[in-house]
């Protein structure tokens, strides 16, 4: 008889999904409430926050990310966006709706979950996206972007930490099943004494 060990290994906790839907909801509506108050701003606004550091402005990004394909105007670009955008969403949506995701990973993909709405929102509604975040020094800038940009960045960073460095232990029903003894291969004959 196999007893089970007195000191199972810990597993890492894991948030709810519930919490996991409201932090990316939480995501979407605080990059939109931003995108919004940003486009109230007169047209072409530059606002120095730290000088020589961090400017709020106004962009238009018919893009990707960080400014990538920033001045293509073709619809092709677009629908391809918002296509692979889709694509990218139900990968995330399927993955944070596996049981099986750590609490690093599931907040990652909330932060991915949200800031691809987000994004993909803007996309389908206006054709461009609103980016306003701008670091530079001196004559070197780093290009504008968002909240949603930056949710993405974050829980992709999360993930890429989770693959490369966290290593889960084993389930106890795993230990159980390693620690149990291996069948024979076949019957096995005992003497107990010699024959006469």
């Amino acid at each position: 008889m196999n007893l089970p060990p007195a000191n199972p290994p810990l597993l890492p906790l894991r948030p709810s999904r519930a919490r996991l839907y409201w932090l990316a909801l939480a995501i979407f509506t605080l990059d939109q409430i931003t995108k919004g108050l940003i486009e109230r701003l007169p047209a072409g606004a530059n606002i120095v926050v730290i000088p020589h550091f961090f400017r709020l402005v106004q962009v238009y990004n018919r893009g990707a990310a960080f400014g990538f394909l920033q001045n293509s105007s073709s619809p092709l670009t677009l629908g391809s966006l918002i296509a692979v955008s889709f694509v990218a969403l139900a990968v995330v949506f399927t993955l944070l709706w596996q049981s099986s995701v750590s609490r690093r990973g599931g907040w990652a993909l909330a932060m991915i979950l949200g800031g691809a709405c987000g994004n993909l929102f803007d996309r389908i509604l206006h054709g461009r996206v609103t980016d306003f975040l701008l670091f530079y020094i001196g004559r070197y800038e780093w290009p504008a972007f968002n909240v949603a940009d930056s949710a993405i960045v974050i829980g992709a960073a999360l993930l890429i930490w989770e693959i490369a460095f966290e290593r889960h232990p084993a389930s106890p029903q795993a230990a159980e099943v390693a620690a149990a003894p291996m069948p024979s291969a076949g019957p096995q004959t005992t003497h107990s004494g010699s024959h006469r």
